[in-house]
């Protein structure tokens, strides 16, 4: 689908550029030229028949954008395999809408610099027709070529940039953006050679996937010797080539998750090596300095590492990243919008509404005008009349108050006698409860007396009780005293006669113990005796023998008669002289 995108866009500029009759139609014959151009560039077999099939002569033809795309779509780009020569491709539809469109005299880039800054568009702008590329993209951009140049990066101008942009919120279109690169606005004091390097070196990095490139010496595999190779680093793979023209290709290194790039010593002559080690082969290369050893070096593991995370192309995710991004800022732009124009119209019905209560507060304080004119008129008549009636009222009131005198007096006298009464009810009353206090006290104090007499009699009860059971057990007490103060006599006699059996028997052992002692001291002695007169009688080999029994096997006869030794003193005798013989080792 990535390849299709990228495939539409250039046609879509060279599809723009063919020229159109009265009736805003494309001519058959230029359709056919272009359907055989695109076949051809895109190794797709060209099918004569079916092109003829589907251009056929009639005003329902697909002689129309709109037309043209199903045959597009259906017989070319959905059998495009990828083996095709993008450069190639990319300046065919170039030549045909730059001969249209591109103005040469202003610009300060060369052609091939300009096809470059198209082919970068195409790349970077977004998939909606017709084509333009966002403020984010151009600044992107610039800051690229900004960097290719060496130059500082110049925020401010290009915020005065951004700002003239405002009328055109889809942003610029390919021509408007070579326009721009080829005036110099963002490269003054940059020489004509070094922009077009910068165009190269992002075209190469951008459209091309090469993320570096660059002169370097390769050791063969067979021969062992050292060749100087022009090395250029994709993705995926890192072709060498015989010189930088790439019309002879030598190899490829297949570059994969599994490899990994190391540093070298110097050896055989040469410095700055490194190795690229693969699953079936190892590649030993040499920089000119060290600054370009570090630098390819770290190109390789960047890819190795794109490799282990499945990116195929690290610029490509990045501008769908940056793609995702301004589609989500879009759309929180939008939502923000939404919500305006409805705060907008809440705003404009809630303006309606004050201004229909504007007016109803009008026509309300107009009739509350003549409302009040009335009521003011109606309160003079009522205030004349009131006057009248205070008058008379005035009259009535010192009547009523003559009255009122005479008859306060007598309300006095009455309401002192009835605090008289009053006092006195409260004088029997407190004397009642006094009396009914005396009788519940006096009832309390007889049935506390009666529950202490009952309790006290309850206790006495148990006293005696308590006192019958405390004499029965001190009369057995008594009986069970005696009989263990008998045993306990009975026991410690026996306990004196055994301890004096213990000392008896303590004396007859240690007079044993000194027996035994004796009997050792004497058989000590005797073994002693013993060893020696035995040491004696084999220091003189036999001619004194101790006299023992006679054994009962036969008499053995040696060169000193017969009998003269046993069967045991002649193996004693051996082993003896085997010791001596065969002394043991320390």
């Amino acid at each position: 689908m990535a390849l299709k995108e990228d495939l539409l866009k250039p046609i879509w500029h060279a599809f723009t550029a063919l020229d159109v009759d009265k009736c805003g139609k494309v001519s058959k014959s230029q359709l056919k030229v272009l359907s055989h151009n695109l076949c051809t560039l895109l190794n797709v077999p060209h099918d004569p028949v079916a092109l003829e099939e589907h251009f056929r002569d009639d005003d329902e033809g697909p002689v129309s954008n709109q037309g043209y795309m199903p045959y597009l779509n259906k017989f070319i780009l959905d059998k495009v395999q990828g083996e095709f020569n993008k450069v190639e491709f990319y300046r065919m539809c170039w030549t045909l809408c730059a001969k249209k469109h591109l103005v040469r005299s202003p610009l300060c880039i060369s052609e091939d610099s300009a096809f470059k800054v198209w082919t970068i568009f195409n790349f970077l702008s977004d998939d909606k027709y017709p084509l333009t590329i966002v403020p984010e993209e151009i600044e992107y951009l610039l800051k690229k070529l900004a960097e290719a140049m060496g130059s500082g990066w110049q925020q401010a101008l290009f915020e005065d940039y951004k700002i003239g942009l405002h009328d055109k919120p889809s942003g610029l279109s390919v021509w408007e953006l070579i326009e721009l690169i080829g005036s110099g606005q963002f490269s003054k004091g940059t020489d004509f050679t070094t922009v077009s390097m910068a165009i190269n070196e992002v075209f190469n990095e951008l459209v091309l996937d090469i993320l570096k490139q660059g002169y370097l010496w390769k050791k063969g595999h067979k021969r062992k010797n050292w060749t100087e190779r022009w090395f250029v680093l994709k993705p995926n793979v890192m072709t060498y080539y015989v010189s930088e023209d790439l019309k002879d290709k030598k190899g490829d290194i297949s570059l994969e998750g599994s490899c990994f790039v190391e540093s070298l010593p110097d050896r055989d002559g040469k410095k700055c090596l490194f190795l690229v080690k693969c699953v079936d082969k190892s590649y030993e290369i040499s920089a000119s300095d060290k600054k370009k050893k570090q630098e390819w070096i770290q190109a390789v593991q960047t890819v190795v590492k794109l490799q282990k995370i499945g990116l195929s192309s690290p610029h490509r995710d990045a501008r769908q990243k940056r793609k995702a991004l301004r589609k989500k800022q879009q759309a929180e732009q939008e939502e923000l919008e939404q919500k305006m124009k409805e705060l907008q119209t809440s705003n404009e019905m809630k303006q309606q509404e004050l201004e229909l209560m504007r007016m109803q507060l009008q026509d309300a304080a107009t009739r509350a005008e003549l409302e009040e004119k009335k009521r003011l008129e109606t309160h003079m008549e009522l205030q004349d009349r009131f006057k009248e009636d205070l008058q008379r009222e005035q009259l009535i009131r010192q009547e009523m108050e003559m009255q009122v005198a005479e008859k306060s007096s007598e309300l006095e006298q009455y309401l002192k006698r009835v605090r008289e009464l009053e006092e006195m009810y409260h004088r029997l009353q407190e004397a009642l409860d006094d009396e009914k206090q005396a009788r519940l006290a006096e009832e309390n104090a007889r049935l506390l007396q009666t529950r202490l007499l009952e309790e006290e009699a309850a206790k006495r009860a148990k006293m005696e009780e308590l006192h019958r059971e405390q004499e029965m057990t001190i009369k057995m007490t008594e009986a069970e005293k005696k009989e263990l103060e008998n045993s306990q006599a009975i026991k410690e006699q026996a306990l004196q006669e055994a301890m004096q059996q213990l000392e008896q028997l303590e004396k007859e052992r240690m007079e044993a113990l000194e027996q035994y002692e004796q009997v050792k001291n004497n058989l000590v002695l005797a073994t002693n005796k013993t060893r020696s007169w035995k040491d004696k009688v084999a220091q003189h080999e036999g001619l004194i023998r101790l006299i023992q029994p006679g054994s009962k096997q036969p008499v053995m006869t040696t060169n000193w008669g017969p009998a003269s030794f046993t069967q045991g003193e002649l193996q004693e005798r051996e082993r003896n002289w085997q010791e001596k013989k065969n002394p043991p080792a320390d």
